[in-house]
């Protein structure tokens, strides 16, 4: 069996571009600690696993990190990002095609599932996968063979096969729009990643990594940050999780200032139930105007919510919350609530991080 080693003196300034120290990936949290055992008893295991998760959470970390820890490790660990890939594409791009079977097709081409022969084939985001290239995927999975595009005979692949999604398959499944028989196929063991705000102990040392890296990889010299900022991190909701954190220390670093970064954690995130008011001794307030804030509040916790759930796709929040697409934007706007295109910040290339990648 696979064994993460844990090691404590493990420097956060690792060199640029290789994977995060075990204790920085899984931190000391109950819930990554629950994720760090099924690592290292699936690793070695010649079957599928999913790995499900909002986005920002690691996926693609630790699926890394169960091929380096597999039999497969000498092997290549081949990636297939299938919203990236168009749905006419998707299927050469994952099985190849032989020269003449389509219009430009001059020459033959392997495709991804056949250079992880002998290593890992990791498709990420796979809920995105046509309901009928899911069909021939399957068959790939049970068969361990597949058909190039215009090709005549078929091609023996071994190789592991790790998915990823930041949807639930089971709803998918429910709604038609993912096969019930591959659903059950790759979620032979099931990695369920927390969310950043189910995990808020291992942020002071996601944010010392973060800080270490890129003070590093920009030649800068950012100071630690200050505890009243590291407390303020660890009360944030991080709708962006990790990479939501990276990008902001990214940009504290880029720019040297803590300002740059706590306009985005004062956004209030308390919830109705923790709704304050002051009243001085002898003073008034206005009735109407705190019932007013307290509904804002309790309105404002229930997009966020829907919104989460929802994976931050505006349109479904929209519909789970019965109103109208234009009604939730500017409900998102009235309440100073990120949107989807908010959560990036800085425009640097990303690096291989704990966040960089789902």
């Amino acid at each position: 069996m696979g064994t993460i080693t844990n090691n404590p003196k493990t420097p956060v300034s690792a060199n640029l571009g290789e994977m995060p120290p075990d204790e920085i990936i899984f931190g000391v949290s109950q819930p990554m600690q629950l994720v760090r055992q099924k690592v290292e008893r699936v690793a070695c295991a010649d079957i599928p696993v999913l790995i499900q998760g909002e986005s920002g959470t690691g996926k693609e970390v630790v699926a890394k990190l169960i091929h380096s820890l597999s039999t497969w490790a000498d092997g290549p660990l081949v990636k297939v990002n299938c919203p990236a890939i168009p749905g006419t594409l998707l299927e050469s791009e994952l099985f190849g095609y032989e020269r003449g079977a389509f219009t430009g097709a001059y020459g033959s081409k392997p495709g991804r599932a056949e250079l992880a022969n002998g290593g890992t084939l990791f498709l990420d985001e796979i809920s995105e996968l046509e309901l009928g290239l899911q069909a021939k995927f399957l068959q790939f999975l049970q068969e361990g063979r597949f058909c190039r595009i215009g090709g005549k005979e078929d091609t023996q692949v071994e190789a592991r096969v790790i998915c990823a999604t930041n949807r639930q398959l089971e709803q998918e499944v429910q709604a038609g729009k993912f096969r019930e028989d591959l659903f059950y196929r790759i979620n032979v063991v099931k990695i369920q990643l927390p969310r950043l705000a189910q995990r808020r102990e291992d942020i002071p040392g996601l944010t010392d990594y973060f800080l270490a890296y890129y003070n590093e990889k920009f030649n800068c010299q950012a100071p630690p940050l200050s505890s009243s900022l590291t407390q303020l991190l660890q009360k944030y909701e991080w709708p962006g999780n990790i990479r939501q954190l990276e990008n902001l220390i990214k940009r504290y670093v880029v720019l040297g200032s803590e300002d740059s970064v706590v306009s985005e954690l004062s956004v209030p995130t308390r919830g109705p139930m923790n709704f304050q008011m002051e009243i001085a001794e002898g003073g008034s307030i206005s009735l109407k105007r705190v019932t007013r804030d307290a509904v804002q509040a309790l309105e404002r916790e229930i997009i966020l919510k829907a919104l989460q759930a929802h994976h931050w796709n505006q349109k479904r929040a929209a519909k789970a919350l019965s109103i109208s697409y234009r009604a939730l934007l500017y409900k998102i706007r009235q309440a100073d609530l990120p949107s989807a295109r908010a959560r990036t910040h800085v425009n640097i290339p990303e690096p291989v991080g704990v966040g960089a990648e789902d």
